[in-house]
């Protein structure tokens, strides 16, 4: 199918793009394309501008930044999964990156682009759920700082308004972290069926703090509170990590598809809540 007419515009400064979404009733952002375009394609999603931001300079850096990592709005998938300095300091959400769609999508695709788009069973949602990232949104208002526990709202649903663009993820650093998921056919770039990103802080044979972060089971990412809460405080130990992957699906209306039923859906959270556990505390 063929898109909805539309005006195409590729401004050259932060400023000249507010303006442009602030100015229109009905314009989307369009980084690298690989949700916007499909969905225009087939008609779901009609805007009347649509705002280019690739040519915007300095989107497209990865930052070290002291205390947290900086991933502007033009970095690629592939370029976020390959980074020494995610790789390092957020390795689920390298890890998460990698795993996104085919090649051709992940050198196309934007990791910014993929959190915008709040897909309820994308991958990098889930790991800037489990590291505790920040995301940095402007508009023409001035900056303003969202959590990622408090950006994702509902299927395709963020808290972004319409006049703002999300510009960078602030990740910060410490603790380790790890993503794992199960492929719609098996494999690892298919959206997942069940995925989990677990980071986990622990010192002395003891974890302090940890954040589990499950995907492609209810209507959005989600935090998995009550995991995280039966694994802090112990030793890490195969009990442990059993309790917690217990809890995955607590207070989630857990979906059914084609994919997968209710029960399987909740058994597969709990088998990737434990794998990813596994692999932080191993």
């Amino acid at each position: 199918m063929y898109p909805a007419k539309f005006d195409y515009v590729s401004p050259s400064t932060l400023e000249e793009a507010l303006s442009i979404l602030s100015a229109s009733e009905n314009a989307k952002v369009l980084s690298g394309g690989m949700s916007l375009i499909p969905l225009m394609k087939m008609r779901l999603v009609r805007p009347t501008t649509v705002v280019d931001i690739s040519r915007i300079p300095g989107l497209d850096e990865i930052t070290d930044e002291g205390d947290h990592i900086s991933i502007g709005a033009m970095v690629r998938h592939a370029d976020t999964a390959a980074s020494p300095l995610v790789i390092e300091h957020a390795a689920a959400l390298a890890q998460a990156a990698g795993a996104t769609a085919d090649i051709q999508v992940r050198n196309q695709g934007t990791t910014c682009g993929s959190i915008a788009h709040a897909d309820l069973a994308a991958d990098q949602p889930a790991a800037v759920l489990a590291l505790g990232a920040t995301m940095v949104v402007a508009s023409l208002a001035g900056t303003r700082e969202i959590a990622a526990a408090d950006f994702f709202v509902d299927t395709l649903t963020s808290a972004l308004t319409p006049e703002e663009i999300l510009v960078k993820i602030k990740v910060p650093k410490g603790g380790k972290s790890a993503y794992v998921k199960l492929g719609r056919r098996g494999g690892s770039s298919d959206y997942p069926i069940a995925a989990c990103a677990v980071w986990v802080d622990a010192s002395n044979g003891t974890v302090s703090d940890a954040r589990i972060a499950v995907t492609g089971v209810g209507s959005k990412p989600y935090l998995a509170a009550a995991s995280a809460q039966a694994v802090v405080g112990t030793d890490g130990s195969g009990d442990a990590i059993a309790e917690a992957a217990s809890h995955a699906t607590d207070d989630i209306v857990v979906l059914e598809d084609l994919y997968g039923s209710v029960a399987y859906r909740s058994h597969l959270a709990g088998v990737y809540v434990q794998r990813a556990l596994e692999e932080v505390l191993a």
